[in-house]
């Protein structure tokens, strides 16, 4: 029935993992110790502001601001309407996350919608470009918000060779709890998390590297530009389904800019920053935050 309505080659691949007796099933292999919260969560000191940013459709806002709190920041809740109104400025702002979730309903290609009202739009334009020219700002995008981020390249230094993002080989939606590799980067937001194994939870239609606009996946990872990477159970990278879910060549998912300071990524870890936010995990974990709040630590310690 899955060879029939979705990819036969993706049904075939999933179908023959049921095969391998030596699959040990997901793992995790984390290359760094849970850190107490930042310091200026523990003592009360300032909060900086970022930017949670969402479009038409967009739902993971919510988390996305709760993880940030978490780790010290102040989330603002801010709507692509409020910046091409000219009612807010994304001047005050140290950071910047663009979420993930139906933009559009997914109908004008994820991302690109989203990205449109910023392309096309004078005020809009202006206002990101000030943005990420700013050497004191960072910015995350996540699944639509990463698409979104793609189509804005021309807008961010060191982002010339990010890809653009296609329809998942498997020609579905795809959500499932999958593992990645942190990639040696440039990225501040993966500082200290090189050669870390980690599920974590992936949900989208359109997540396929394309790489067809320039660039590779072998550049990307000689130039310390690639931030994650799908890979099966025994760590290894795949292109195989359904631990790669969407077909992305060498299993590539996250991507950053020279500096380090954007970064954008398909998978979810806002998702899953808690410890009991996770469908599965092992049984030595004994600390409330998950590995994913290393993330947003990292950059509110960057911030500071």
């Amino acid at each position: 029935m899955q060879a029939l309505r979705d990819n036969p080659i993706c049904a075939r691949q999933e179908f023959d993992l049921l095969s391998d007796l030596a699959d040990p099933g997901l793992s995790i292999r984390v290359g760094f110790e849970p850190r107490e919260p930042a310091p200026a969560v523990a003592t009360g000191g300032a909060r900086p502001a970022v930017a949670i940013l969402r479009e038409q459709g967009v739902n993971g806002h919510i988390e996305m601001a709760a993880a940030f709190e978490r780790a010290g920041f102040h989330a603002v809740d801010l709507h692509m309407s409020d910046i091409i109104s000219g009612r807010r400025s994304l001047a005050p702002f140290r950071g910047l996350a663009a979420c993930g979730g139906f933009s559009y309903g997914d109908v004008l290609g994820a991302g690109r919608g989203w990205a449109s009202a910023t392309v096309y739009n004078e005020r809009a334009r202006a206002e990101f470009a000030a943005f990420f020219e700013r050497p004191d700002t960072f910015a995350l995008g996540v699944c639509n918000g990463c698409q979104m981020m793609s189509h804005l390249r021309d807008l961010i230094p060191g982002a010339a060779h990010w890809p653009r993002f296609a329809r998942n080989v498997s020609e579905q939606f795809e959500a499932r709890l999958v593992m990645v590799e942190v990639l040696p980067s440039s990225s501040i937001l993966f500082d200290g998390m090189a050669g870390s194994l980690i599920p974590i939870p992936v949900a989208h239609g359109e997540g396929r590297v394309d790489f067809s606009a320039g660039g590779g996946a072998r550049q990307a990872l000689d130039n310390q530009t690639a931030a994650l990477r799908f890979v099966d159970h025994h760590g290894k990278p795949t292109e195989v389904y359904p631990n790669n879910p969407n077909g992305s060549p060498g299993g590539l998912t996250g991507f950053t800019t020279t500096d380090g300071r954007c970064t954008i990524l398909m998978p979810h870890p806002e998702r899953v920053f808690l410890r009991w936010q996770y469908s599965w995990l092992p049984k030595t974990w004994r600390y409330e935050a998950g590995p994913w709040f290393r993330l947003f630590e990292n950059a509110r310690r960057w911030v500071a």
